[in-house]
């Protein structure tokens, strides 16, 4: 008898154990870190903070926003592609760590393929090309036909060198067959004040930045640098629809976690991602940044754009000879 009581209260011990030991396996358990490549109070830290409190609802874990900021978000990168691959560190990053850095910086530590798990790609911001109010184009067509008429006399200002403002003019004059001569200024604030004042004629600047100026008769807007129009100014036509099919320069913006995060915990979050961007006041937040939506929201979709990306920008960069330490 004494065997049976023993033998029975093992089971209902175990029947006991057995929910306590489900809840602690399940993920996520404990607070994520999303770490952000670059400083608090940018466009990308304010985009990551609505996707972190969003997502604190969807998984019932605080997510937690960490700025590991520095060389163009390499520092982030590499803190996160050297962390445990468990789920509970991601990144929220964009086109220069995840495509553009690897061919740009002399020294990248980390692979912007290998070294993640993509997770989302969240979406973009497109670039759109602005001119001087004085510049006698209102079209791509005129404004390639300037150029033809006087090479090398129009000149486009980046918020620095192997920028994508910078980049931009780059792949534009290798798919144009324009002679558009490059000028660096330190931070898009001042390339913009030169542009207004007709030190420059041009510049490929975001759209957020360049709407006010645009919308008080001191930009023209030739054409957004993407493949389709955007949504924050449907009436602007894109530069692939005006001649150059495939001409798109926008900032994406995608999470990851370290390579080798299982394969399970990658699905929870890309779900609990996808979720959180459905709610209306995400929807709100990003339109009003100027962010278009991905069309392609999976894991895989993520992994072929970074491989189509970083191998895109190599070509341009390496044309453009743009190196940074």
């Amino acid at each position: 008898m004494k065997k049976r009581q023993f033998l029975l209260a093992c089971s209902l011990a175990c029947v006991a154990v057995t929910p306590a030991l489900a809840q602690g396996d399940a993920f996520p358990s404990k607070p994520v870190t999303f770490v952000v490549p670059f400083p608090p109070g940018g466009p990308t830290d304010a985009m990551a903070r609505t996707l972190a409190a969003a997502l604190t609802e969807e998984i019932g874990q605080s997510v937690i926003v960490e700025n590991r900021a520095g060389a163009g978000g390499n520092i982030g990168a590499d803190s996160v592609a050297r962390a445990k691959p468990d789920g509970y560190t991601i990144m929220f990053g964009t086109s220069g760590p995840l495509a553009i850095n690897k061919s740009l910086y002399s020294k990248v530590t980390y692979d912007p393929v290998t070294s993640f798990a993509p997770i989302i790609r969240v979406g973009y911001l497109p670039n759109i090309l602005v001119v001087n109010a004085s510049v006698k184009a209102s079209n791509l067509k005129e404004l390639i036909a300037l150029d033809k008429a006087k090479p090398n006399s129009l000149n486009y200002a980046s918020s620095g060198n192997g920028a994508s403002s910078h980049l931009a003019g780059v792949l534009f004059n290798k798919m144009a067959g324009t002679t558009l001569q490059h000028v660096p200024y330190k931070g898009t604030g001042p390339a913009l004040n030169d542009l207004i004042a007709g030190q420059v004629q041009m510049s490929f600047t975001d759209i957020l930045t360049a709407m006010p100026y645009i919308k008080a008769g001191r930009l023209k807007a030739i054409g957004v640098a993407t493949e389709k129009r955007s949504q924050a100014m449907p009436e602007v036509p894109s530069i692939a629809e005006q001649g150059l099919p495939g001409y798109d320069v926008s900032v994406f913006f995608g999470v990851v976690a370290p390579a080798g995060t299982p394969a399970d915990r990658i699905a929870k979050l890309n779900s609990a991602f996808i979720k959180a961007l459905q709610k209306d006041k995400v929807r709100a937040t990003f339109a009003a940044q100027g962010l278009e939506s991905a069309s392609d929201h999976t894991p895989e979709g993520l992994t072929r754009f970074i491989k189509a990306e970083t191998a895109k920008w190599k070509t341009v960069v390496d044309e453009s000879g743009a190196k940074l330490d």
